[in-house]
């Protein structure tokens, strides 16, 4: 029996048939001009923590490289912003990482941004020059461990390979001398509204006793409308 579930697509664009625990708090966007649909997007709460992440990791980021801001200035804004990250990760996947039985991978996430921030801020605030030169692959190299560990969890081919892709910027970094923190930012922020826009392989559904059985009727239908679609 495959670890990966091969019946799903690495990645494709989204299907509309979504399981209960997808549909708690999702985004409808559906701009329109009389008949004529302009943008139509569908983002789950796990596709707005991505949503959120990727403009958090744009700004840090880009200020980094482009403005003549101090680290001690930037870390006590991005300090903070991190933390509210971290926050609105842990509340908005609640419900769903509880029905997938996921919630370990949600706050050792939560962990690896608080132990980023810890290093960061160390370096920082102690004038280590050793970590500040060497944030972007600490960054990488989190961020690489988070997908990973995510990727088992999940048993998703797509998110293993972004684990991968950020392991292999870390070696790019030597290649790229003075523009490390923009293209850690654009590694980073691509791969995150990438996973927000499509749809991941992941496992096979599980059954939960947290849901009623009138929502185990309803994600089984959902399914089985996603399979002949």
């Amino acid at each position: 029996m495959s670890f990966f579930n091969p019946e799903a697509p690495l990645i494709r664009i989204k299907q509309k048939d979504l399981d209960i625990q997808d549909l708690q708090g999702i985004w409808n966007i559906h701009l329109k001009i009389d008949t004529k649909t302009l943008l139509r997007r569908v983002y789950t709460r796990i596709d707005q923590v991505f949503i959120i992440w990727g403009v958090i990791t744009a700004i840090i980021f880009t200020t980094a490289q482009f403005l003549p801001i101090d680290w001690s200035t930037q870390a006590m804004i991005w300090t903070p912003l991190t933390f509210v990250g971290t926050i609105c990760t842990i509340v908005f996947t609640h419900y769903w990482a509880k029905v997938e039985r996921l919630s370990w991978v949600i706050y050792f996430w939560s962990s690896l941004m608080m132990a980023g921030v810890a290093i960061t801020d160390w370096g920082v605030y102690q004038s280590q020059a050793n970590i500040l030169v060497h944030l972007c692959p600490i960054w990488l190299g989190l961020c690489a461990v988070g997908y990973i560990a995510t990727a088992l969890g999940l048993r998703s081919r797509a998110l293993l390979l972004t684990g991968i892709a950020h392991l292999l910027a870390i070696a790019a970094l030597n290649y790229l001398e003075g523009w490390q923190f923009l293209a850690t930012g654009m590694v980073m922020g691509s791969s995150l509204i990438l996973l927000a826009e499509m749809q991941w392989d992941m496992r096979p559904p599980i059954d939960n006793t947290i849901l009623t059985q009138q929502q185990k009727q309803f994600n089984q239908e959902q399914q089985q409308l996603r399979r002949s679609a």
